[in-house]
């Protein structure tokens, strides 16, 4: 028989995250690999499981995701986000995860470049003469 896994997606900066949560023993893979070999810093790694720590949940289930696009920050608060969907769809409650600010999307992204200035706001240099 198939086991049930539960779906969600996470988006954060320019990386999307798709992820698949079933009930396992705790093992994380992104992309292929396993989370400590991918993530390159321990805090990511941290930061990313906060969704299961809140659940009581990094021995009760796996997680598989796929990530596209971004930085290793923008990637991992993009699975984390997918996590949190994801337990939300397994049954999990909503409450917990919505105090500690797990399902709520960080909407901040680069402000993108105008012309006649060297950035998003900053001006060429000022020249009286």
């Amino acid at each position: 028989m198939a086991e049930t896994k539960y779906y969600g997606t996470g988006r954060r900066k320019s990386a999307v995250a798709r992820v698949y949560v079933k009930a396992g023993k705790g093992k994380i893979l992104i992309n292929g690999h396993d989370v400590n070999e991918y993530m390159p810093f321990p805090t990511l790694v941290l930061n990313l499981k906060q969704p299961l720590a809140l659940v009581n949940g990094e021995d009760r289930y796996d997680v598989e995701a796929n990530v596209q696009g971004g930085g290793f920050t923008g990637q991992a608060e993009a699975i984390r986000l997918g996590i949190a969907r994801a337990l939300l769809e397994a049954g999990e409650e909503r409450s917990t995860l919505k105090v500690a600010g797990m399902l709520t999307r960080n909407a901040r992204s680069k402000e993108r470049k105008k012309y006649g200035l060297k950035g998003a706001r900053r001006a060429p240099q000022f020249s009286k003469r």
